[in-house]
């Protein structure tokens, strides 16, 4: 069965049921946005890439699994925030977790690098991934793409998130972002999708500038 046939009647609707045209205008609007947005902070870029390969050792990308619309793995981009081995030593902080649900969060994780934690500070980290917006792998603003293992986590409700294309940000990350609990994320999420429009999408983009000013939630 497939996962369009498990879709309440609430999000039969928005951005599930939206037109090859409503579609179409979402992705220019998206490549628009993003290409215009990689001309004007390429010097943030400049800055990020120097600042990471002159502190630490290993790459100045992150390229990372993530799974997209309908269940399809993409590799997500961002700048590397961690130290080189950070993935192989994610088994010994587990017990220090500060999220609920299939989530691994540590708001102090010794993991990452004092460059990263600036980065991660102010979302620059996340810069990045228009490129994969640029490559329609991710849309602006969306659901946010979730690891394989947090996926196989993931429950029928859960789920319905993989419906549309993941974004860079969405209802929660402008609503406290690490500090909403996995189930709000959840609803946050539903809520977009069912409600979707291309005003929506202005309007959290526009909330997104001051949520990362904020830095409310930003670890």
């Amino acid at each position: 069965m497939s996962a369009h046939a498990d879709i309440p009647p609430r999000l039969d609707c928005g951005l599930v049921a939206a037109s090859s045209r409503q579609l179409l205008g979402k992705r220019v609007f998206d490549l628009v946005l993003a290409l215009l947005a990689l001309i004007l902070l390429s010097p943030v870029f400049l800055v990020a890439a120097c600042a990471i390969k002159l502190s630490s050792a290993g790459p100045v990308l992150f390229l990372q699994e993530r799974v997209g619309r309908d269940g399809k793995p993409f590799r997500m981009f961002k700048f590397r925030s961690m130290c080189l081995d950070a993935e192989r030593q994610r088994s010994a902080y587990l017990d220090l977790n500060e999220c609920a649900g299939p989530l691994f969060k540590i708001g102090h994780d010794p993991r990452v690098t004092p460059v990263g934690r600036v980065l991660r500070t102010w979302s620059i980290d996340e810069l990045p991934q228009l490129l994969n917006v640029v490559h329609g792998e991710m849309s602006l603003v969306g659901p946010r793409p979730p690891l394989p293992e947090e996926c196989e986590l993931y429950g029928p409700r859960e789920r319905l998130r993989l419906l549309v294309k993941p974004g860079i940000t969405c209802i929660w990350q402008v609503s406290g972002r690490s500090d909403v609990e996995f189930a709000e994320q959840v609803r946050m999420d539903l809520d977009y999708i069912a409600q979707w429009d291309l005003l929506l999408d202005i309007t959290l983009l526009v909330r997104t500038v001051p949520a990362v000013l904020a830095r409310r939630g930003a670890y």
